[in-house]
């Protein structure tokens, strides 16, 4: 087994910042990380107790503990992840936001509404990009 980690006692304020990411963040796996943590600080359990509480394994709870105590609460936070550049660029989204407000004919186009495939035409047309939309299945 294991050595337990454990928090020093946190002060007020990095307490209400972690109930603050707990309580109101949408991403579901930064929630459990912060849960993880006030767990460890408020009630003074260790990975295997919080392991059964959040339904990670131990393991899993140890490294964000230790993230926790190395980088604070931007250690919760999913480091960046090599990738390639995003293909659509924040100019082609605010042309194609543009594009979307106007109905096809006004912008020459031969029918009255735009469907995902006519509008991904339009657009490489416009900007010379290749970007197309992945197909979804759907009729």
């Amino acid at each position: 087994m294991k050595d337990p980690i454990r928090l020093p006692e946190l002060d007020p304020v990095a307490i209400a910042q972690l109930d603050e990411l707990y309580r109101n963040t949408r991403n579901v796996h930064l929630r459990t990380r912060a849960q993880m943590i006030l767990l460890a600080a408020e009630k003074g359990l260790v990975a295997d107790e919080i392991d059964q509480i959040v339904r990670k394994d131990d393991e899993t709870v140890r490294t964000w503990l230790k993230r926790y105590l190395a980088e604070g609460i931007q250690g919760l936070h999913d480091a960046p992840r090599a990738g390639g550049s995003p293909k659509v660029t924040p100019a082609y989204r605010e042309q194609l936001a543009q594009v979307v407000r106007q109905r096809p004919r006004s912008l020459g186009q031969p029918y009255s509404m735009w469907t995902l495939q006519r509008l991904a035409d339009y657009m490489a047309e416009q900007t010379g990009s290749g970007w197309k939309p992945k197909p979804c299945g759907c009729t």
